[in-house]
């Protein structure tokens, strides 16, 4: 931690720094701070990204707003926290089930310190941090990526936000292991319901459901780089989620990462190159008793594949079987009281997975966990009507999950894919 006695950086961190020079904060204090404390790197990181969202894409006003307001606000907040984290912050190492609940108070205080980059050694894999995704903020900062720029307008959003009237809730940050996975070629569990659809996205209507996380087993990806595609994405309109790589080892193929109570603080549209920051969310999500918000997300890790058929060695279909059953089950649970699951194209794109592979996967896996599922395709209506007639071919004829482990799970994936599918063009259908 910073603000911890066994700091053995050899000078003041650099929010200390902005805060000594009682003048109001420019760039060049602002960079010359946070390479001041970073000295190791300071031949090395650059601030191009976040000169070009300041000197290009902010008004003059809001970006003086920037430096008189928020940036020393910021100050405040990361200097709070010998206040705020009185304790040092527990880690959810791996191999173990562990639960760590932080105030959204404390949350933001952690952040200003990732953004200022005062977390000590973790800049590099080389210290003891290095099975741990990075925290520090500073490859947000670097080159002149406009992925960068409009990730820094949605973080700075939060900012604005958390400075002007502190958050008052709880998060809690539950890491999960898988010890005893289902006997699945001997189960007999019935696939359960699904709802599936082209429009919409996870965040925005799958409320009061389980929200998957397309996660790296860093959690969070790129999202203090380059990265911005699902996970990133809702990491930045989330920002609560970011402090979970400040002490979630990485997860291991039998572990996933619950997250409760994270609020949502921006929209946005586009995706990846075409993402933009769109404006600030009022999340008006009730609290439970907890004074959590009622959103509940899990980060679960897909496996990334060189070669497409690879996906289909029954040892590569078992381990993303468990996966997913890992982060959907929840042990002791009331079967009947469990959400639905919240999910889409878990796995697909840049690591390559079939989408209507991962598609039947997860209907396995929620079905055994006893969850339905609301699946969105984001946009590809074949797929909608391709993974609907896979469902209601199997519900129909009652199959079981084990009779639709592998080899009928790969041929049942094939047949409709080269079956055509003549469902009408409808934006959603729902199997019993």
């Amino acid at each position: 931690m910073p603000c911890s006695e066994k700091n053995l950086f050899p000078m003041e961190t650099e929010v200390h720094q902005l805060e000594s020079y009682n003048i109001p904060i420019t760039m060049i204090l602002f960079f010359d701070a946070i390479l001041r404390y970073n000295i190791a790197h300071a031949k090395k990181w650059d601030f191009t990204a976040l000169n070009l969202l300041c000197t290009e894409y902010l008004e003059h006003c809001e970006a003086q707003h920037l430096f008189e307001v928020i940036l020393p606000a910021m100050v405040d907040l990361a200097l709070s926290a010998p206040r705020l984290c009185t304790m040092p912050i527990p880690l959810l190492k791996s191999r173990m089930n562990h639960s760590l609940t932080l105030s959204q108070e404390q949350i933001a205080c952690l952040l200003a310190n990732a953004f200022f980059c005062t977390f000590p050694r973790r800049n590099s894999r080389k210290s003891e941090y290095g099975n741990y995704p990075e925290i520090n903020f500073y490859r947000l900062f670097e080159g002149t990526s406009l992925r960068k720029v409009e990730k820094l307008k949605t973080l700075l959003c939060y900012f604005r936000r958390v400075t002007q009237h502190r958050p008052k809730g709880l998060v809690t940050f539950t890491r999960q292991a898988l010890n005893n996975p289902p006997d699945w070629e001997s189960s007999q569990t019935l696939l359960t319901r699904l709802h599936i659809t082209c429009e919409g996205r996870i965040e925005d209507n799958g409320y009061g459901m389980l929200q998957v996380d397309f996660a790296n087993r860093m959690v969070g990806g790129g999202v203090t780089g380059h990265g911005l595609v699902q996970e990133e994405i809702r990491f930045i309109i989330n920002p609560e989620l970011i402090v979970s790589r400040l002490f979630t080892e990485a997860l291991e193929h039998n572990e996933c990462l619950i997250i409760t109570g994270t609020e949502q603080y921006s929209e946005y549209t586009g995706y990846a190159e075409s993402y933009k920051w769109k404006c600030s969310y009022k999340d008006e999500t009730p609290r439970d008793d907890w004074q959590r918000r009622c959103t509940e997300i899990v980060a679960i890790d897909a496996l990334k594949y060189r070669h497409f058929l690879e996906q289909f060695i029954p040892e590569k279909m078992t381990r993303e079987l468990n996966k997913a059953y890992c982060g959907f089950y929840r042990h002791n649970a009331n079967v009947k009281e469990l959400s639905a699951v919240a999910t889409g194209n878990w796995g697909c794109g840049a690591f390559g997975g079939d989408t209507r592979l991962k598609a039947l996967i997860q209907l396995m896996a929620a079905a055994e966990a006893g969850r339905d599922v609301a699946y969105f395709t984001f946009g590809d209506a074949q797929l909608m009507k391709e993974v609907h007639k896979m469902h209601s071919f199997l519900t129909e004829r009652r199959v079981r999950v084990g009779k639709t482990r592998t080899p009928n799970l790969v041929f049942v994936v094939f047949l409709f894919a080269a079956v055509p599918v003549n469902a009408s063009a409808i934006p959603s259908v729902t199997s019993a």
